[in-house]
């Protein structure tokens, strides 16, 4: 099917996903998801000279998820747009609009694939360790977090054991809790604090591996079951005889190994680097954004070759 006629198809709001909560996942060889997205700026008065910047689609591949298809459509003529890959390997969005008069829409529509089996991770030379070592201003530890890393890295010696420990460390630090912290919170304060959402753990998890000294990376995302985006963090380790680092997704939110329920859009440093929106404009007041999503399964292919489609999938 043209990919014009598939997105008219995939995209309707009505969409039945397959419900992740039932899938045997060590049978799965594969799945495919959508994700649906929707950026609303209303604005009091006509904003000039809007520049914005958007991250919301994931490079062509990340270990052993490839991206499928997409689709942006933006309500209001820009006068540029253009895509890009930034220096971490993310799809980025720059666009000019001269003028916008009371409301801006952007809609997303991204196909991924995924294969569910061990291996495949993502790569990163060795080299490029130094990006993932250096503290952030949003991950810069403080004496408690530099303390928390003294002593775990004194009780786990192995990179792997160390990432996990922290991992852990940072669950049970933290209170899921939402209006305590802005993305503008840094690990220390978030820690001080002691509640926060996904983005806060990620931050502290991030400034105790630098601190530790294991080279770690910000992971912007979807989370299958919930309604918002979601953050964790790759840790990134000796790859098995090549030289290279091998990323490890770790969850301090959930305290588990990001894996089969998680799709990836974008890595960096921290919140900052990956932020899914963020931009520019002249005018007399700010603007009020609202973002709403949906991402779900649509495919999910078993390792006997029984295969399972969403509803929207049989009629294809």
């Amino acid at each position: 099917m043209p990919a014009s006629k598939r997105h008219s198809r995939l995209t309707q709001a009505a969409i039945q996903f397959i419900d992740h909560r039932n899938i045997e996942w060590s049978r799965v060889r594969r799945t495919r998801g959508l994700i649906q997205q929707r950026f609303h700026y209303q604005y009091p008065d006509p904003v000039r000279e809007l520049r914005h910047r958007l991250v919301v689609v994931p490079a062509n591949q990340h270990g052993q998820q490839r991206l499928c298809d997409y689709h942006l459509d933006v309500s209001v003529p820009a006068i540029s747009q253009q895509s890009m890959v930034d220096s971490f390997g993310n799809r980025i969005f720059q666009l000019y609009i001269a003028q916008v008069q009371t409301s801006l829409d952007f809609k997303v529509w991204t196909t991924v694939e995924q294969r569910v089996q061990d291996g495949d991770r993502p790569i990163i030379p060795a080299d490029q360790a130094h990006h993932y070592l250096a503290p952030t201003s949003l991950t810069t530890a403080d004496g408690t977090l530099a303390g928390v890393a003294h002593q775990l890295g004194v009780q786990h010696r192995e990179p792997r054991a160390l990432a996990k420990a922290i991992n852990d460390w940072t669950f049970r630090a933290m209170h899921y809790q939402s209006g305590m912290t802005t993305v503008a919170t840094t690990a220390a304060e978030a820690l001080a604090i002691g509640a926060g959402l996904c983005q806060d753990y990620a931050h502290i998890m991030l400034a105790i591996c630098r601190a530790a000294s294991l080279p770690a990376r910000y992971v912007s995302g979807h989370l299958l079951g919930e309604g918002g985006s979601h953050a964790w963090v790759e840790v990134l380790l000796p790859a098995q005889q090549t030289g290279a680092l091998e990323a490890w997704p770790l969850d301090p939110t959930n305290d588990c190994e990001a894996r089969h329920k998680y799709i990836t859009i974008a890595v960096g440093r921290d919140y900052a680097d990956v932020a899914p929106t963020s931009g520019s404009f002249i005018s007399s007041h700010p603007g009020r954004l609202t973002v709403s999503k949906r991402a779900g399964l649509t495919t999910v292919e078993y390792e006997d070759g029984q295969i399972v489609h969403s509803p929207a999938e049989e009629d294809e």
